[in-house]
């Protein structure tokens, strides 16, 4: 199960060619993924795959005000009158904990559809009791890098999350996967899934650089994408022999 995170339409084609199980649909990834369009939105629930939006209303961490708040429940709503599959949700109280609250009011607004916890799950104090708390509130999966810039320096703790997880919750590796480290990363965690960008830059024109964001700008590669998720799929398959 690989999933894909783009914020283009160009990017789910190809994530879903390339053979992505599932889309977190997203924009601006250059700041780590914030709520995607409705239009883009609405063209990912035509796919044959399914795509989950990025609750998030700006960069930076996840200690939202009131009035965010109801931004976040707004762009959820658009999120289900689209037809997506499902929605990834993340928020924390000004001490850095889950911010239960807000949480199981977003839980509730989104139904039936699938739910993941970003990688809030990263900058809580207790990321092993913040997966406890994922389960009570009813998520399907947990996005994490265990605690580090990069899920290859966090499998330890990815592990202790798979392990206390014991089936009930999904833990899936993400932040800095690539087809040439997913398969040490899964065996190393026992994880199921995993979470990558698979993104390549794009050549762009220095003479009109200000329409980039900063570092350039990406792309989703098919090709990686289609190595990523064989790789994948035999580590996974080597896991279950």
């Amino acid at each position: 199960m690989l999933e894909v995170c783009v914020d283009t339409v160009d990017g789910a084609i190809a994530a879903m060619k390339g053979g992505a199980a599932r889309i977190e649909l997203c924009s601006s990834l250059s700041e780590g993924g914030l709520t995607p369009s409705a239009g883009l939105m609405r063209f990912a629930a035509e796919l044959p795959v399914p795509c989950f939006a990025m609750i998030r209303p700006r960069g930076g961490l996840f200690d939202y005000s009131d009035v965010e708040a109801r931004v976040m429940l707004s762009d959820l709503a658009a999120a289900r009158r689209a037809g997506l599959a499902g929605v990834v949700l993340g928020a924390q109280e000004a001490d850095g904990t889950l911010n239960m609250p807000l949480l199981a009011r977003m839980v509730a607004a989104a139904g039936g559809l699938g739910k993941t916890l970003h990688r809030v799950v990263d900058v809580v104090p207790d990321p092993v009791a913040a997966l406890d708390q994922a389960i009570e509130l009813g998520f399907d999966r947990i996005l994490t890098s265990g605690g580090q810039p990069l899920a290859t320096d966090g499998v330890h703790l990815i592990a202790k999350m798979v392990d206390r997880a014991a089936g009930r919750i999904s833990v899936m590796p993400g932040c800095g996967l690539t087809p040439q480290n997913v398969t040490g990363v899964i065996m190393q965690t026992g994880a199921r899934e995993a979470h990558a960008a698979c993104r390549q830059k794009v050549p762009g024109d220095p003479a009109f650089s200000d329409f980039d964001p900063a570092g350039g700008r990406f792309t989703t590669s098919e090709k990686d994408v289609r190595e990523m998720a064989q790789r994948l799929c035999e580590a996974v398959g080597t896991l279950d022999a």
